[in-house]
């Protein structure tokens, strides 16, 4: 199957390689030449503009859009639009807020085109491990594109699957991560709480490596905090500052619309917007595991 794809960041490019891998014909274009240009060393057909993309798809046309949410979401659509054809059908597999992509979704529709939204988890370790797939949209448009969806995957039938019409795929995303938050904080608080404990001489890597077997805390989360704590066990030099890229606030407002009590993750919430006034143990590990799964960039202390 062929499909283009919109943004050659580390995910989107990822992402390439293991449809590339699949066998799959995958057209690219980035604003950065740079990033066109090591995509087709590894097969990719790398072009120089929208319209140039769409040529080089026979319709009915897939692309895939890996682009930052927001305005350059609705930006690049608009520049789309104009050279695709009916039943062409635009995947939205960044973290989009849900609400945009219902909207998207209609607009689309009445050019009688199809929207597909896809939460996308996996990170950096996407393209060895798989993705998983949150997919939302029209039935018969995602059992189409079946054969992308079977290959992004950690398999064909596990880790991916439609949850809903448009839009359902990103709120599901969106409810993802907002948990996301509330585990990666409960264990930044526990081993934080062990690393004052300074009597007992903790070794935090060996703790960590004790419960990644038989507890019932086990996790993948779990796994690169013992990775991190192996290479940089007092976590030097990393500054406890904490981004959100938005989908925890996207939750709680959702929470707050819907009448769901949901503490654990709003303070985790909170939590990250404190860290970026106090020196934490706690904040500096939530950043590493951000870092650690997601590639996100990290704070370096001077």
């Amino acid at each position: 199957m062929e499909i283009g794809m919109i943004g050659l960041g580390r995910m989107g490019a990822n992402m390439t390689e293991r449809l590339l891998q699949g066998g799959h014909r995958v057209v690219c274009y980035d604003r950065n030449p740079e990033a066109i240009r090591q995509v087709a060393e590894k097969s990719a057909v790398g072009v120089d503009s929208l319209a140039r993309l769409a040529e080089q798809l026979a319709p009915p046309r897939v692309v895939w859009l890996m682009v930052p949410s927001g305005d350059p979401v609705d930006q690049t659509i608009q520049s789309l639009i104009p050279h695709l054809k009916p039943d062409d059908v635009i995947v939205d597999g960044g973290n989009s807020y849900y609400k945009d992509t219902l909207r998207r979704a209609a607009m689309l529709k009445e050019k009688r085109l199809y929207f597909v939204d896809v939460g996308t988890s996996g990170g950096i370790w996407g393209l060895s491990e798989g993705y998983s797939l949150m997919i939302g949209g029209d039935p018969e448009v995602i059992d189409r594109l079946k054969p992308i969806f079977q290959t992004l995957a950690p398999g064909p039938d596990k880790g991916w699957g439609r949850v809903g019409p448009s839009g359902a795929g990103h709120f599901v995303k969106m409810i993802h991560n907002g948990i996301e938050y509330g585990l990666m904080q409960a264990f930044a608080e526990g081993f934080a709480l062990m690393e004052r404990k300074t009597e007992f001489k903790l070794d935090l890597h060996q703790i960590a490596e004790i419960w990644r077997s038989g507890s019932v805390v086990r996790s993948w989360l779990l796994d690169l905090i013992a990775k991190a704590l192996a290479e940089n066990p007092d976590l030097h030099g990393i500054m406890p500052n904490v981004a959100d890229s938005g989908e925890g606030r996207w939750m709680v407002f959702e929470a707050v619309d819907l009448n769901v009590s949901a503490p654990v993750i709003t303070l985790s919430l909170l939590q990250r917007l404190r860290s970026r006034d106090e020196d934490s143990f706690a904040d500096k590990l939530l950043a590493m595991m951000r870092h650690e799964f997601g590639g996100h960039p990290l704070k370096k202390e001077e």
